[in-house]
């Protein structure tokens, strides 16, 4: 028996036995199509599609400004925060989904910097994704208070760095090239020791496993609502601030609906008493009901099973990668209880060139710089079939070099 054979058998069994395997038919996707880049922008529902429709033609279309209360737009951002609050570990009442996340990482970390006026050091990792350093570069200069970015390479490094002249640590909870993924409840039980506020980005995380924001006490989270929450290109991002916090902290973009009482339309702002006060300017109604309809699967879906399957998708890839792919290495760590849902391998040749052939021949991951080659398993219609398959085409690719064909090295914007 070959390994290649015994792949695809361990992949059929595993299928036969998938308990999630019925969540599949709801997404859009071609039937040849084998797609794993899930981390990076999740695939259609068809529901999605028909309920936007139905808010352009019917909502918008026929009922008008009056959709604001009819329909609830002017509730999105609370209803959907609550939907997104039981996937991330959250009580009722300390989500919300509003603006980009580069524009939530600028609220929280003013927020958090204000709360801890006396001390004037911030820490993250050097390889946190680059809206968030950016944000915080942004920031700091903004506030011209001299504050001092400090970011560290490793574990040991980012404990040592966290001490009593810290005011804010903000980390992303899984590292968007490796799959690396902190221990949430451990860094934000340190930084509490020593007075910090931390700030967790779960861009990588909310519907990839089973996330625990209350249960790990954490102050301000944020996150983004396209990849594994799969609300579409450009979704809504939301913020998580715990109850404790969420009448003492200052949200810099006071705009209107941050008011207790938007409508009464007074000239002084008065902050709303709740998450609301975390809003900024008139929600997205469209993008919002988007979100709002693709969240609604996950009502009755197990976190612990996604995080099995997750698992197990990540395991038989590396496997069966690792058996028949000769030039790629593992950049990700071996033990997938310190993975989030994605798989990365750097390859001794030219990487983007080789994902754009495995994509041209219907296997889409993605690439990072600098020789990063991305897979995310979303366990909510990957298939263990399909990362069989994706590790088959891809041995293919690498066995006779079409990889080397110069259509593959002519670099798009977007990679």
């Amino acid at each position: 028996m070959t390994e290649q054979t015994t792949h695809q058998q361990i992949a059929e069994a595993l299928d036969k036995g998938d308990l999630l395997t019925s969540y599949r038919g709801q997404f859009a996707i071609p039937p040849k199509l084998i797609y794993l880049d899930g981390n990076s922008l999740g695939p259609l529902q068809p529901a999605v599609g028909k309920k936007v429709a139905e808010t352009l033609v019917v909502e918008w279309g026929t009922d008008l400004i009056k959709s604001w209360n009819k329909a609830g737009w002017i509730d999105l951002p609370e209803t959907v925060g609550e939907q997104i609050a039981p996937i991330i570990g959250a009580k009722s009442g300390t989500v919300i989904a509003t603006d980009s996340t580069s524009v939530n990482v600028f609220k929280t970390l003013a927020a958090a910097l204000l709360m801890r006026s006396d001390r004037r050091k911030i820490v993250s990792e050097n390889g946190n994704f680059p809206t968030d350093l950016y944000m915080t570069q942004a920031t700091t200069a903004f506030l011209g208070t001299g504050h001092e970015l400090v970011t560290v390479k490793d574990d040991d490094a980012l404990m040592k760095a966290i001490d009593e002249e810290t005011a804010v640590v903000l980390l992303t909870q899984v590292d968007y090239k490796t799959g690396r993924m902190l221990d949430m409840a451990k860094i934000t039980a340190h930084a509490h020791e020593k007075g910090a506020l931390i700030i967790w980005d779960l861009c990588h995380s909310a519907g990839a496993f089973p996330v625990a924001l209350d249960a790990c006490n954490v102050d301000f989270a944020i996150g983004c609502g396209y990849k594994y929450l799969n609300g579409g290109p450009g979704a809504p991002a939301f913020i998580y601030v715990k109850k404790e916090l969420q009448n003492q902290a200052i949200q810099p973009l006071s705009g209107w609906f941050a008011h207790e009482a938007p409508f009464e339309f007074d000239p002084e702002f008065k902050p709303a008493m709740s998450i609301k006060r975390y809003l900024t300017g008139t929600p997205p109604v469209l993008s919002l009901m988007a979100l709002h309809e693709a969240l609604k699967i996950w009502k009755d879906v197990d976190m612990r099973l996604i995080r099995q399957k997750s698992v197990g998708l990540s395991q038989l890839f590396i496997q069966a990668v690792e058996e028949t792919c000769e030039g790629l290495t593992l950049a990700s760590l071996r033990d997938p209880q310190l993975r989030g849902s994605q798989v990365s391998f750097t390859f001794d040749g030219d990487g983007y060139a080789l994902m754009q052939a495995l994509i041209a021949e219907g296997v889409i991951g993605d690439f990072r710089q600098p020789n990063i080659l991305r897979f995310g398993f979303a366990p909510l219609y990957v298939r263990y079939k399909d990362v069989v398959r994706a590790a088959e085409i891809l041995a293919d690719i690498l066995k006779t070099e079409r990889w080397k064909d110069e259509k593959f090295n002519v670099r798009s914007e977007v990679t």
